[in-house]
Formats: C-alpha cells, structure tokens, sequence
C-alpha cells in the first residue's frame, strides 16, 4: 500500500503549527526509492535525487540514509548535501552557465562533476590534464517535457554542449588529456513517454566509442508524477526493461560495459508534500466563488508559473457538498491556486491541503509582499518533527544594513 498521511494528522499539524504550513511524508519518499529500486535491480543503475526540488537539510539527510545519492544545480547545493552526510562520491554536480571557479570548487571538495558549456571544458581540460574526470552534459536536440519552460534538451535550449560542438570536445580529449568519463542528457521534466528516454540513450551509445575513459551514462531525470486523477506517471518498470534490453544489446555488441545513472527529484518529493492553508475570506463575484487563503505565488508558484495543476482538498469538512470555487492567495498579484474546482463545501477557517507540493515548492519559495516564509514539517516513523521554524520579521530584516541616525 502506498504510504500518505491521513486527514486526521494533517488537521493536527496545522493546528500544531499554524498555516500555511508544509508538510513531508518520509515514509513516502522511501516509497518511491525502493519503487527505483526495485524496478532496476537488475541493471547497474544509481540514482542521485534532484536537491534542487527540495533542499531542507533533514529531507536530503533521509534521503541519504534510505540509499540514494544525490544531484545538485550548485555548489552551495554541494555543500549543503555535504551538511546532510553525504560524501563525495555520492554527489554529483552539474554546472549550467557558471563561472569556472565554482566548477573548481567543486574540484575541490571532491565531487562528481557534469560541465555544460565548451568554454568551461577547455578550461578544465587545461586546468587539470587527465587528473580528474568529467562528465559533459550534451544537448541532444529532443523536444520533451510538459511544457518548453520545462523542456531543456531542444534546438534553443541553453543547457548543454551542442553536437556540432563535439569535435571540439575530441580535440580535447587528445591534446589535454581529458578524460570524460560521463556522457549526460537531461532533456526536460514531466516525460512519461518510454521512447523520450530510450532515443538519448541510443544518441549516446551512438557517440560512446569516441569517449575511451566512458564509464557512465546519465539520462537526467524528468519522471512524469501523477497530479490530477487518472493522470499517469512514468511506467519505471517499463523504462528499466527497455533500458536493461537496449543497455545488453549495447554491450554485447561492443564490448564496452556502463553504469547508468538518473537523476530524479520531483519523482522522490513531489507526492511526498502538502501545503496546507486556511481559508480567510470567502466572497462572490457574479458566479465566481472565491475561497482565499492564507497563502499565495509566494509560497507555491507552480500553478501561476507553470500552469501546474495541484489537487486540492477540504481537510475540515471533507464530507460536505460539493461545490465549485476559485481558491486565490493573498498575494497582491492575481495568484489562483485553482479555477472553478468542485470541492466540498467551504468555510471561512476551514483547513484546505494543497496536494502534491512536494517538489519545486517551498524552494521556490519568496518573500514576496514581506509575506514570512512557512515552517514545514516532516512526519517519520510516526512521528511530527519541525525542520524547518516559520521565518521571521526579523529574518527578513537579517542581511539588511541598519538605518542611520
């Protein structure tokens, strides 16, 4: 059964806590895990998790402790997994449109390092001639993911070394010494298609001869997860059994034996979260009812940003008959959670759980109209633990100068 929290637990972390307020389910993250896992356990797969979908440091360090490494956007990401436990080879950095010192930052401390950009390779390459290898992140030319601000591996994309670029990257590897030992894609997030997966790990294979210190290849991550009913996720067991098959096929064919690596974050977290708000403020206009709460793009852009759908929930009055509502924040920018959603009936005061907002929500978080950023909280082994206190006004005053006299 897959693990989630009850109405019952929700209801009393709101009032424990006040809203708004996250809440995390390590149970279900450990969920998902072993759901990896087990689909490839018959391949030579690791999977290191997105930090950049959640970065508090008791969700990295669970993460750590059920098995999985783990894949950070920057160097403070890499010291930040440092904080949680993590060692150096089970951190893997990769660079987008940094500056060189920061990628021999990341030298220094040891770690895994993907370089995205054919000026920051020449450089490594001179800076460490064949004492370090590199992965190289590749822009594949494939459009995916649900929408071209999630879609990262097309023709316009800034991520990644173009192929036209690659006979740049081979000169490199015979007059530095370089030694890639990585070949990484990533061509977007929200891919349920099998075949998106299988076309970069063939482009790869296609390009893995001209690399002769390969080891690795890294499809990124980008699992589809379910947010509305009936909404299908990323088959994994149907993506290990093609992966495993091209994989075999592969080797057997060239003699040439490679680990596989993934990159998941929204798949560990995202169904793990709820945001939970209060209703302040019911009001009609023409046949619009508005349920406003106490929470805004401030605090879950995903919906405003993206246009992302998050299942929402009356936690105080579930049985109650079903009407439709616009909830809105209270933000002063237009900032709809929801459109015309059926919902049980709501109330001024009323507990609502924003669901699925695991992933890309408390860390694109601001402070947005001085509004104070949320606690949040994780439940394990059946307990509630605070990891993170609700900010401040004076957390928001900290780095300020002070006014003079």
């Amino acid at each position: 059964m897959t693990p989630q929290l009850n109405t019952e637990q929700l209801i009393e972390a709101a009032h424990r806590y006040g809203t708004p307020l996250y809440v995390y389910h390590a149970e279900r993250i450990t969920h998902q895990f072993e759901q990896l896992t087990h689909s490839f356990s018959g391949l030579p797969a690791r999977f290191f998790y997105a930090a950049k979908s959640l970065t508090n440091l008791h969700i990295l360090n669970h993460i750590r402790q059920i098995g999985a490494d783990v894949d950070c956007s920057s160097i403070n990401e890499v010291k930040l997994a440092m904080k949680a436990g993590f060692r150096p080879e089970q951190i893997l950095y990769t660079s987008n449109s940094v500056s060189f010192e920061e990628i021999a930052e990341a030298r220094s401390l040891g770690v895994h390092i993907n370089i995205d950009s054919l000026s920051n390779l020449t450089k490594f390459a001179e800076a460490n001639r064949g004492s370090y290898p590199v992965g190289i992140r590749i822009r594949p030319d494939i459009m995916a993911g649900g929408n071209l601000q999630i879609s990262t591996g097309h023709d316009r994309s800034k991520f990644g070394i173009a192929m036209a670029d690659l006979p740049e990257v081979y000169r490199l590897i015979c007059e530095k010494d370089l030694h890639v030992r990585v070949l990484h894609i990533h061509t977007g997030s929200e891919i349920k298609e099998v075949e998106v997966f299988l076309k970069g790990l063939d482009l790869l294979f296609e390009l893995a001869p001209n690399f002769p210190h390969l080891q690795v290849i890294d499809l990124g991550g980008g699992f589809k997860v379910p947010y509305q009913e009936g909404e299908k996720g990323t088959d994994v067991n149907a993506l290990a059994a093609a992966v495993s098959k091209h994989l075999y096929a592969f080797e057997n064919r060239t003699g040439i034996d490679l680990e596989i690596w993934f990159e998941p974050g929204k798949y560990f977290v995202a169904e793990a979260g709820s945001l939970l708000c209060s209703v302040n403020v019911l009001k009609r206009s023409g046949d619009i009812e508005f349920a406003g709460v106490d929470s805004g793009l401030n605090q879950l852009i995903r919906p405003m940003f993206y246009g992302a759908y998050h299942q929402i929930d009356n936690l105080s009055n579930s049985n109650g008959v079903m009407k439709p509502y616009t909830v809105v924040g209270n933000i002063c920018e237009t900032d709809t959670f929801a459109e015309d959603r059926m919902m049980a009936e709501v109330r001024e005061g009323d507990i609502l759980c924003i669901r699925n907002a695991g992933a890309y929500g408390f860390e694109m978080a601001s402070s947005y109209n001085a509004r104070l950023l949320p606690a949040e909280v994780m439940f394990r082994d059946g307990s509630m633990h605070l990891i993170r206190r609700r900010q401040t006004l004076d957390d928001l005053l900290l780095a300020q100068i002070p006014l003079e006299d």
